[in-house]
């Protein structure tokens, strides 16, 4: 079964940093783009980021390009999310998703909550 596992959330100061993690025990990402999104209460989801198989492809969303980097290590088997120069409108639960084995997976994601 495969289980996304979110973590790294927390509260943090405008203009902070909060590098977030996405894990999968005993399932194996290498194979996989994953891609960040998160929704705020009465929003829509919005995508933030995502990043090919090999890392070598990543994109943003224009609301954070320029402050959010996505990465992967593919040897921990975790795809990271650093998170710059935050803004008070970046609250939200972020999740990370695979499209794998035919469906889309998505974890319970990790509160980010931005202010002073």
């Amino acid at each position: 079964q495969l289980q996304l596992v979110e973590s790294g959330g927390g509260l943090v100061q405008p203009g902070g940093s909060l590098r977030l993690s996405c894990a999968a025990p005993g399932f194996t990402l290498d194979y996989y783009a994953i891609g960040w999104f998160r929704q705020a209460p009465g929003k829509e989801r919005e995508g933030v980021s995502c990043i090919s198989s090999s890392g070598g492809y990543t994109n943003y969303a224009d609301s954070v390009k320029g402050r959010f980097t996505i990465s992967r290590d593919n040897a921990k088997n975790t795809v990271y999310l650093q998170m710059n120069s935050l803004k008070p409108e970046d609250t939200t639960v972020y999740c990370c998703n695979v499209r794998a084995l035919g469906r889309d997976y998505w974890g319970q994601g990790t509160q980010v909550t931005v202010s002073s």
